[in-house]
């Protein structure tokens, strides 16, 4: 069984092409015209095991927020996709990873009922030219369009660009965790017999 999807998303802001392996390797090629994203995402294949490319361009001559939240609806859709009926996955994963002084936890459920919590306090208002508000509309973004319950808790940190990383890496390996295949799961993991 072939976990994967390709998914086309077009409109007067952004044009995306992206495409995703669950059962990967790592491997990424991400290019959207915003480097630091290009960063994130290539840590969050990286740590979940994903096999991603994302071609993106945007009207970034405005600002970044289009491109950030439209990748963020398109990688939701695409595990969305890719995981079909949910049967057999384990539904839940929990992730906490540190980076230098900053630890972030995060946790996922597969549910289809999306919903976002995100307590992570960022005071540096951008890193470098990526404004880090942005971080927030990815995460709400992809937890509406996979239909998933995401929880970000930042535990402690100081250094924006180590926090964000911190999520990004921790987001991969909760994912990897929840879409993992396990046979003992008889359907899906729900009595109510379908997420």
């Amino acid at each position: 069984m072939s976990r994967a999807a390709q998914i086309t998303r077009s409109t007067t802001e952004t044009q995306i092409q992206l495409s995703l392996a669950v059962d990967g390797e790592g491997r990424s090629t991400i290019s959207s015209s915003v480097p630091f994203l290009d960063h994130m995402l290539t840590l969050f294949a990286r740590h979940g095991l994903f096999d991603l490319t994302v071609q993106a361009n945007g009207d970034i001559d405005i600002d970044f927020h289009h491109t950030v939240e439209d990748i963020g609806i398109v990688l939701g859709q695409a595990f969305r996709e890719a995981l079909g009926d949910k049967q057999g996955i384990r539904r839940y994963g929990t992730a906490r990873v540190p980076m230098d002084e900053a630890l972030a936890d995060v946790t996922v459920d597969l549910s289809g009922r999306p919903y976002l919590v995100y307590n992570v306090a960022i005071t540096a208002p951008s890193v470098g030219s990526f404004d880090t508000e942005l971080v927030r509309e990815f995460f709400q973004a992809f937890a509406n369009s996979c239909g998933c319950n995401l929880h970000l808790n930042l535990l402690y940190g100081d250094n924006a660009h180590h926090i964000i990383e911190a999520c990004f890496k921790a987001f991969g390996r909760a994912l990897d965790t929840a879409t993992a295949l396990d046979d003992r799961i008889s359907g899906v993991m729900s009595t109510k017999g379908v997420l």
